[in-house]
């Protein structure tokens, strides 16, 4: 029931649906503009019409609009000087090829050039305007709504942000734009832009060229000030990437527009303030740049060192502006000077404009020459009455100023770049086909492609990106003694060279903040220097650091070192940490004390060894010499004088020879020593046994069976030593690990295994040795040499005992010092403890040296 209630309705619905469609054909056919119509501030009919949009005023009056009636068209105000001439540039040029025969002969061109006001609406609406025209309805016609562009081609706008906004727009109808100055780098997007082309280069190519400029004068702690628009927002962006990778840290960021509240520029002037920072880029309109100066003076914001763009470090307003100097000794990128003969003249001829009766003329008129015209609405007692006839002579302003030369060649470039394509596409040779229908798709196609000469001899062409090569002036800001600024170039920089050749600085002297003589310092932390490397701060940029001093063993040898690199193992770090010195080679050597003295001992042991040799053979037939079997004495002073030699072996630098035989010779000497003793133990064992009645032990023991057991014995310790050269001998070695700053030259073991049994063998030797002394230590007292054996055993052992963990604590050289001693020591206790009490005798008792006294039979005590 529901459902078929609601029929009736539905097909009211459907019956208004038919009717809106049918009224909405029939009036398909004619199209109507909506809005007043725009007309333009200057115009000159032509056979091919140009148009141009620049901002010839820099704001406009506020209103309060009540959606309630249709607003009102915009009041501009503050007449633009600057871009004023830009619009004259482009009016000379279009004059000079309208009287020049070689260039689109008997064709004249035309122009509309508008005024945005620095409105971006108004910016997208005279560019709607320039390309459908004034026409209140287009007629009926086969294609409704489908005409020819008004213009062929549209020169403009200045600033970045409006020149996207108006390519965005005029893109879709493929109508070539050329900009003068729009710089973002955004605009090269040809997706975004298919049909913008530009006469200066793109600030993809600024941005780098400012970091690289900031990098050459060591600033890596700066502030930056940016346009909030497309032009400032892009271009910041592109410097700031630039600069991480070149080392540079921004301390601040911040952006500004001249319509900005109070409370938000003066937060600015707080951060700037605050900061710690001396340099400051300035990524700025000239319009903003003009505001910025304003409240600068006002905060007494100076000393600081300004980087710039070309957007303002060449503008001669800007520094007319700058009384309190705060701009003084600004660096920064301009466009190359040019000259572009007859702009000059034709700018200061200002009379055609007087009888022009155009609609601008009175306002123009009056701010050129600070008077009023009678009937003018904004007329002034104050100032004097203007008769339409004055002359240029004396004025000085920003408009007699043609120090914006270069951007005038840009416009002139421009329009030029136009009219040769235009030249090409009618086959102009000494007329032109004027017949012909002109399509704003080919003529940009071909527009992209133009290559030509301008009178001055520069070349002018297009990229793939419509952008032209990048090549910028360095400038400094020099004040003069007038009070005038002189804008000095001291450099270049061509971005089509390679990147270390890119930037090119003249040997001229340069002026800085404050008109220091000196760059200035800007940086977070100084320079790290040699021997030193960057710890960061933590919660800071890269560029604020403490600077460490680099570790034992490690150094830096540059300045703002990030690591410190180790030296090579033979290598240590001077006191100074910035070099690696060669480490001091240690061992034992003989010209050191301790190597002295521990040679002197060895050499006097075998002296002391000699002597008693010399005394024994002296008296080698006395019964003391001949009691013990003279044989094994002798092999025992040898065996000493061996022991005492060898330990010069452990002196001087260690060689594959002496590391091999250090060891081994010590070893086998000792072995030899010990066994000697042993016999002799044996030999006073078997004497006191032989004297017991029926014993012939003797004739087991006799002078044969002593030379083959220290032969034996001997023999043992050789074959040790033979199996350890063979398998792994001991080698020199550079001890690297036992002290940081030098190396211990070293005999390394080899076998360890190898020299342990070489050391244990002589243990167990000796062990056995004084086993047997101590069981012969009660023999009767004129025959007693097993004492002495003890004694010589006793002290044999203690040394080597203690030695074990002396040889292994002690570090380097000490390690070898340990070792010598310990041979001398054992070899003076068996000398001193064997022998010389037998010298006491031979020599200062030789009444006890008789066969009598030796055999006990002496007369009682």
């Amino acid at each position: 029931m529901p459902s078929t209630q609601r029929w009736p309705e539905q097909g009211w619905a459907i019956l208004q649906l038919l009717l809106v469609l049918s009224f909405s054909q029939a009036e398909e056919l004619v199209c109507r503009r909506r809005g007043d119509p725009e007309s333009p501030q200057l115009y000159k009919d032509g056979d091919i019409m140009l148009g141009g949009i620049f901002s010839l005023h820099t704001s406009w009056k506020n209103r309060q609009d009540t959606y309630i009636q249709k607003p009102l068209p915009l009041q501009c105000t503050s007449l633009n000087f600057r871009e004023f001439q830009l619009a004259q540039a482009m009016l000379f040029t279009i004059e000079e090829i309208n009287n020049s025969t070689d260039i689109l002969p008997g064709i004249s061109l035309g122009y509309k050039i508008y005024d945005t006001c620095g409105s971006i609406a108004r910016s997208v609406r005279v560019a709607l305007a320039l390309a459908n025209g004034n026409d209140a309805a287009s007629a009926l016609s086969e294609a409704p709504c489908t005409r020819l562009s008004q213009v062929q081609a549209i020169m403009g706008e200045s600033s970045s942000s409006p020149t996207m906004a108006i390519a965005t727009v005029i893109g879709s109808f493929r109508i070539p734009m050329i900009s003068h100055f729009a710089t973002c780098a955004c605009l090269s997007d040809k997706i975004k832009y298919p049909s913008f082309l530009r006469t200066i280069p793109s600030d993809y190519y600024q941005s780098r060229a400012l970091a690289q400029l900031v990098k050459h004068f060591g600033w890596t702690w700066v502030g930056a000030i940016r346009t909030n628009d497309d032009y400032g927002n892009n271009g910041m962006a592109t410097f700031t990437e630039t600069a991480q990778r070149l080392g540079i840290c921004l301390e601040y960021s911040v952006s500004f527009f001249r319509t900005d509240p109070p409370d938000k520029t003066q937060k600015m002037i707080d951060t700037i303030k605050t900061s710690t920072s001396k340099v400051i880029v300035a990524f700025l309109s000239h319009m903003d740049m003009y505001v910025i100066l304003h409240d600068f003076s006002h905060h007494n914001l100076t000393g600081y060192q300004w980087v710039g763009t070309e957007s303002w470090t060449r503008d001669p307003q800007t520094a007319a502006m700058d009384r309190h100097h705060i701009l003084d000794g600004t660096i920064g990128l301009s466009i190359p000077k040019v000259h572009v003969s007859g702009v000059r003249e034709f700018m200061l001829d200002v009379k055609p404009l007087n009888s022009s009766s155009n609609e601008m003329f009175t306002e123009f008129w009056e701010a050129l020459f600070s008077c009023k015209f009678r009937q003018s609405k904004s007329s002034s007692g104050n100032q004097r009455e203007c008769t339409g006839h004055e002359d240029l002579t004396g004025v000085q302003n920003s408009f007699t100023d043609m120090s914006c030369m270069p951007i005038f060649n840009n416009v002139y470039k421009g329009v030029y770049a136009m009219a040769h394509t235009l030249h090409n596409i009618l086959n102009c040779n000494k007329t032109c086909n004027n017949t012909m229908q002109l399509d704003p798709y080919k003529i940009l196609q071909l527009v992209k492609k133009i290559q030509f000469k301008t009178k001055e001899g520069e070349d002018v062409y297009f990229n793939e990106n419509g952008d032209p090569a990048a090549k910028y002036e360095i400038i400094n800001w020099q004040p003069t003694e007038k009070g005038i600024v002189d804008f000095v170039t001291v450099g270049l920089h061509d971005a089509s060279l390679p990147a270390d050749k890119q930037l090119n600085l003249q040997n001229k002297s340069l002026i800085w903040a404050q008109n220091s003589q000196q760059v200035p310092l800007s940086v977070c932390s100084e320079k790290c220097p040699a021997g030193t490397h960057k710890v960061l701060q933590k919660g800071k940029p890269v560029c604020c650091y403490d600077c460490l001093r680099c570790a034992e063993g490690e150094i830096s040898n540059i300045t703002d070192s990030i690591t410190c690199v180790r030296c090579y193992p033979e290598f240590w770090s001077n006191e100074r940490r910035d070099a690696c010195v060669k480490k001091k080679a240690e061992f034992l050597s003989y010209e050191e004390i301790m190597g002295a003295l521990l040679t002197a001992a060895s050499l006097f042991g075998m002296c002391i060894t000699n002597v008693v040799a010399l005394i024994f053979f002296r008296y080698r037939k006395t019964p003391i010499v001949r009691a013990n079997n003279s044989e094994l004495s002798f092999l025992l002073l040898f065996s000493l004088a061996l022991c005492f030699l060898c330990a010069l072996i452990f002196i001087g630098r260690p060689t594959d020879w002496s590391c091999m035989l250090r060891h081994t010779a010590f070893g086998i000497t000792f072995v030899l020593c010990i066994s000697c003793v042993l016999g002799k133990t044996i030999v006073v064992l078997m004497a006191f046994r032989a004297t017991l009645p029926s014993s012939n032990v003797m004739t087991w023991f006799g002078p044969a069976q002593q030379r083959l057991s220290v032969l034996a014995f001997t023999l043992i310790q050789v074959i040790i030593c033979v199996l350890w050269l063979t398998i792994s001998p001991p080698f020199p070695f550079k001890n690297f690990k036992e002290f940081k700053d030098k190396i211990i030259l070293e005999c390394a073991l080899g076998s360890v295994v190898g020299f342990w049994a070489v050391l244990g063998y002589i243990g167990l030797l000796a062990l056995f040795c004084f086993i047997l002394a101590f069981l012969a230590r009660k023999l009767p007292d004129n025959f007693n040499e097993a004492k002495f054996i003890t004694f010589s055993m006793l002290i044999f052992c203690a040394v080597w005992l203690t030695f074990i963990p002396a040889y292994i604590s002690s570090p380097g050289k000490f390690r070898v010092a340990v070792e010598i001693f310990a041979i001398l020591a054992s070899s003076f206790g068996l000398l001193f403890c064997i022998f010389i009490p037998k010298c006491y005798i031979i020599l200062l008792k030789p009444e006890k040296n008789t066969k009598k006294n030796m055999m006990g039979k002496g007369a009682p005590k």
